[in-house]
């Protein structure tokens, strides 16, 4: 066997068959212990009727080896599910009813990712130090989520742990930001740090790459595009996360952003002409990743009027092309506190570094560079014309489509066709149409048209 292939990172390795280990304990043993230790703690074998000691009940019910499997505060993780609408056999069904997925895309951390059949739930290793601040964390954490449930920050459903091999493996089970019905083009791990914050060579070699921030100000110096109450929302959204996890001292967090091009995905459709979604998610179940989305949308005050299907949760947005996009966000890695070990790995790095540029750093300075990273360089605002087509940005509509509704003929009279504009087109359509299509004439049509507008 090689060097590479026996090499591990953190806890993660692999066995001389190729088969991925974590503690020295098999994946498939790992993920058969989960589905079993969820099945006996959430299902309650008190409520299954009473008969007589069968030979059976004396037998192994598995093939798995000797485990012991422990649940950290249950009434607590309970009353947090159902605080998010989920039902204890929803939840047992989601994780115990199919095989779980491993996740190649597990990251420097070591740790190992499972995702749900139905792709709802994700199952994460953790450390002991990430379990033991998460419990401490439970109380303030579920109250302010209780209190105020329009978040990016993860929502942690379950924490375990998995005895085998005289080792302790603590899982934790979050909902899933990213679906894998949906196909994502581009994804960013965001910190707002720029010290060695670039996709490494092997990285890039992945079918699905997972870039950083000195990636993204390279792909896509304008940024992404947003709606401006859609922009207010998600900063307002992101400012009061910051706030919380601020107060509780948690830093080195980031932003996970997954995007879906899907002007990309129609041509792509049309070269394969068989692409279709994942039909392993049924329909009409319950989006947990849909809560970013819902937290804008309520944050903003209105629904997105993009062409796309909201229920996948991607929030509307542009590249600077003018291609639509799905943007998927959350806050992932909260489970890192400003301990002192990383109060001494930042004054080393500053010492060789500028202090303020590398990732390590006080929680309260954090957050700030955090959100005014995400609020100006990742999502910027656009003015858009307020005419109940947010999506319509004069630089992306061909001259062809310029004509026919009200929106579109208010775009074609500001490049050039004033005699098509409606005559009863309203004030607050001049007068937007002025301000957010960067054309000379625009100014000229707003002021004759206010002349000729009644004042209120």
């Amino acid at each position: 066997m090689s060097q590479a292939m026996k090499k591990t990172i953190g806890h993660r390795g692999i066995d001389p068959t190729g088969e991925t280990t974590y503690k020295k304990t098999t994946s498939s043993a790992l993920k058969g212990a989960i589905q079993l230790g969820i099945t006996h703690t959430v299902g309650s074998l008190s409520q299954k009727p009473e008969r007589d000691v069968l030979l059976q009940d004396f037998e192994v019910a598995h093939h798995y080896g000797d485990f012991r499997f422990k649940t950290y505060a249950p009434i607590a993780f309970r009353y947090f599910r159902e605080m998010f609408g989920i039902r204890p056999d929803d939840y047992m069904y989601s994780l115990c009813n199919e095989r779980l997925i491993e996740l190649s895309n597990s990251g420097a951390s070591g740790s190992l990712f499972y995702v749900s059949s139905d792709d709802e739930y994700i199952i994460k290793t953790v450390q002991h130090k990430e379990a033991e601040f998460l419990q401490k964390l439970l109380p303030g954490y579920f109250m302010n989520l209780n209190q105020n449930k329009r978040t990016l920050l993860p929502k942690f459903y379950g924490l375990y742990c998995v005895q085998a091999g005289g080792k302790n493996i603590r899982i934790a089970v979050m909902n899933n930001l990213l679906p894998s019905a949906v196909r994502m083009h581009l994804k960013y791990d965001l910190k707002g740090s720029t010290y060695k914050r670039r996709a490494s060579a092997k990285e890039r070699d992945k079918a699905v790459p997972t870039y950083k921030d000195l990636d993204f100000m390279q792909d896509m110096p304008e940024g992404l595009l947003l709606e401006g109450d859609k922009h207010n929302a998600v900063c307002k959204t992101i400012q009061r996360d910051c706030l919380l996890l601020q107060s509780f001292k948690i830093m080195d967090y980031s932003l996970l952003v997954g995007i879906h091009n899907l002007d990309q995905a129609c041509r792509e459709q049309v070269r394969e002409e068989a692409a279709s979604l994942d039909q392993r998610r049924p329909q009409g179940q319950k989006s947990l990743y849909s809560t970013a989305i819902e937290a804008i949308q309520a944050e903003a005050g209105s629904m997105g009027s993009l062409d796309t299907e909201d229920k996948t949760g991607g929030i509307p947005a542009r590249n600077s092309k003018g291609e639509r996009l799905l943007v998927y966000i959350g806050i992932i890695d909260i489970l890192q506190s400003y301990r002192l070990v990383k109060k001494l790995e930042h004054s080393w790095k500053a010492l060789v570094h500028d202090g303020d540029t590398v990732s390590v750093h006080r929680p309260s300075f954090y957050a700030e560079r955090f959100q005014k990273f995400m609020c100006s360089t990742v999502f910027r605002k656009i003015s858009l014309m307020q005419s109940g087509r947010p999506d319509l940005l004069p630089k992306t509509i061909p001259p062809s489509n310029a004509a026919g509704n009200t929106a579109e003929t208010a775009v074609s009279s500001s490049t050039g066709n004033p005699g098509s504009a409606p005559t009863s087109q309203p004030v607050t359509h001049s007068q937007d149409t002025g301000k957010s299509v960067g054309v000379d004439l625009n100014s000229m049509l707003s002021k004759a048209q206010e002349n000729n507008t009644p004042k209120r």
